[in-house]
């Protein structure tokens, strides 16, 4: 019987972007069906919440996703633009965020057609691979949905009709994500048993091998 499981993930995180690879990974050998569910990104899900947060933190995380990255082998960098409109050093989130909505609203339209995985795989490389700048610039975006199998502007125009529709199912994502106990991302939930991180892969394996996870044939 086919598993699945739900992985709650966002756009602006670098630990759900060093995850992807390994959960393309786990959806090839194993009979799962990985469901993604994009959230938008703690810094707008929590006014504030970076104004509060301990100010060793953000510096912390720069270094611990850099040295993750080189121990996995996986290209790495700071996005340009970031997908956070964020002042610094106050760290004050804008009021005005031109990236994030599209692309959260963008991986729940991959997702309904079916190629959630492929298309944050393809995407996060572009944003958090260090390889290009201005990632949300030409042809970039349309270049990495066609890799995942999707067209970009059949996308946009499918968002453009109904806004709404996809902003309610984040925020289900969101509320979802909460209800099965924690509040970060990447987040990997299999039979209500949240999995927070990018290091509990082999706890999930784990876990859902004890259900009978098998591998393809």
């Amino acid at each position: 019987m086919t598993l699945a499981v739900d992985v709650f993930w966002s756009f602006r995180s670098p630990y759900s972007y060093l995850a992807t690879p390994r959960l393309v990974e786990i959806a090839r050998l194993y009979d799962v069906d990985v469901n993604v569910r994009p959230v938008l990104p703690i810094a707008v899900r929590i006014p504030g919440f970076f104004e509060r947060v301990n100010p060793l933190w953000p510096p912390y995380l720069l270094r611990d996703t850099t040295r993750i990255a080189e121990h996995l082998g996986i290209p790495y960098g700071w996005p340009r633009p970031d997908p956070i409109v964020q002042e610094f050093p106050s760290r004050k989130v804008a009021a005005e965020q031109p990236y994030i909505h599209r692309l959260t609203r963008l991986g729940v339209d991959a997702s309904e057609r079916g190629r959630g995985l492929p298309f944050i795989a393809e995407v996060s490389r572009l944003v958090f691979g260090g390889e290009v700048v201005g990632w949300h610039e030409g042809s970039h975006l349309a270049d990495a949905a066609r890799r995942a199998g999707l067209d970009l502007a059949a996308m946009d125009a499918a968002i453009a009709a109904d806004p709404k529709r996809y902003d309610a199912i984040i925020e289900r994502n969101q509320r979802d994500l909460e209800v099965a106990g924690h509040w970060g991302v990447p987040t990997m939930v299999f039979q209500g048993e949240p999995f927070f991180g990018q290091d509990r892969l082999d706890l999930l394996v784990w876990r859902m091998q004890q259900h009978g996870l098998t591998k393809r044939a």
